[in-house]
């Protein structure tokens, strides 16, 4: 996809696109802001049957929102650096 979003798995390649997913849309309010130990995170929004498809997520810096739902996720301070393996 061409959003920096991928449906495969956190081990797979999450490609990046032409938005940066390190960054917080100007003017986007958060809906939750859920802390992660991992650069690679799945969302769903949570909801069962009334969230969105999952994405998987990687932090380039310190937080990216899901595009989806605006959930932001934000990097413990000494958190791993999310390789994978």
């Amino acid at each position: 996809m061409q959003d920096g979003t991928d449906q495969t798995s956190p081990t797979g390649s999450v490609p990046t696109g032409s938005v940066p997913t390190g960054i917080v849309p100007t003017g986007i309010v958060p809906t939750e802001t859920v802390a992660v130990q991992d650069r690679v995170v799945a969302c769903d929004c949570g909801d069962g049957a009334l969230g969105h498809p999952r994405v998987w997520l990687r932090i380039v810096d310190r937080q990216v929102m899901c595009p989806y739902c605006s959930r932001l996720f934000v990097l413990d301070p000494g958190a791993g650096g999310g390789s994978g393996h």
